[in-house]
């Protein structure tokens, strides 16, 4: 059963963490050292940022550990030396972005307490409350997801299977766009994602020509085959532009990559390797 940790640091040390791909660190000591060692792969990790961000900003998931004998934070590069050796990668799940870090970050009195004790262990149920207040949930017990909203899910799932930190709603100049991966926490959106099933494919398109025009991101526009031919006539006409540039996925096709994927990470976790 995957454990909730919490880890605990500057905000600059979050920075560097997630510039890198996602890495954090914990000291040499016998306390420290023994968390790290009951630390495993799938466990999630919760980033709470100190001073004077003081909040929870995101949350993660572990990957693998190694120890470390290069400085990377920039107390370590000042000084010269390693002072969290005992290392661990993580994929981020969610993220606030960084000029929200202290506006929307997840704070409580319990959370400010726990956090004095550095990093550690926390109750499962906590954890979730805290997951629930970053990415808030339908009440029904029982909710319909539209095929728009599983299609996005699934492109977020296998984003991050590719270690990308994906996101829905991602701001864009005050529009919004469906989905997006990026490679650290700072880059722009690396790949994004348009899904319309019956919706406005002018204004979809519209959005991935904006994405291409200011980032240069690869642009997807996903959609059922009945709105296929309709796309490829706005793509030879209105939006000749991008003609090259997007790509026309069909659902069924993310739906073939999302099995896909499960399936090949299942496999790589089944041989130790993942």
């Amino acid at each position: 059963m995957p454990k909730w940790w919490l880890a605990v640091g500057a905000p600059e040390n979050w920075q560097i963490a997630f510039g890198f791909g996602g890495i954090w660190g914990l000291k040499a000591t016998a306390k420290q050292t023994t968390l790290w060692k009951n630390l495993s792969q799938d466990d999630n990790v919760l980033f709470y940022a100190t001073n004077p961000v003081s909040g929870l900003i995101g949350y993660g998931v572990v990957r693998t550990k190694f120890k470390q004998d290069k400085p990377l934070w920039p107390q370590e590069v000042k000084e010269g030396k390693i002072i969290w050796p005992h290392r661990f990668e993580f994929d981020v799940s969610y993220c606030l972005p960084q000029d929200r870090w202290k506006t929307h970050k997840i704070v409580s009195d319990i959370v400010k307490m726990i956090a004095r004790g550095g990093f550690q262990i926390v109750n499962e149920e906590l954890a979730n409350e805290i997951v629930n207040a970053f990415v808030s949930k339908p009440s029904a017990p029982e909710v319909k997801v539209s095929l728009h909203d599983e299609i996005k899910a699934k492109l977020l799932e296998i984003g991050r299977l590719q270690k990308f930190i994906a996101e829905k709603e991602y701001d864009m100049d005050g529009r919004k766009l469906d989905v997006v991966w990026r490679r650290v926490e700072r880059a722009v959106p690396t790949y994004v994602f348009e899904v319309q099933i019956g919706g406005d494919l002018y204004h979809a398109i519209g959005k991935l020509k904006h994405a291409h025009d200011i980032w240069n991101s690869n642009i997807f526009l996903v959609v059922v085959e009945s709105d296929a031919c309709k796309a490829r006539e706005l793509l030879t006409g209105t939006f000749h532009e991008i003609r090259d540039k997007i790509k026309l996925i069909e659902v069924e096709k993310i739906d073939e990559l999302f099995r896909r994927k499960k399936a090949y990470r299942a496999f790589e976790a089944e041989l130790g390797i993942s």
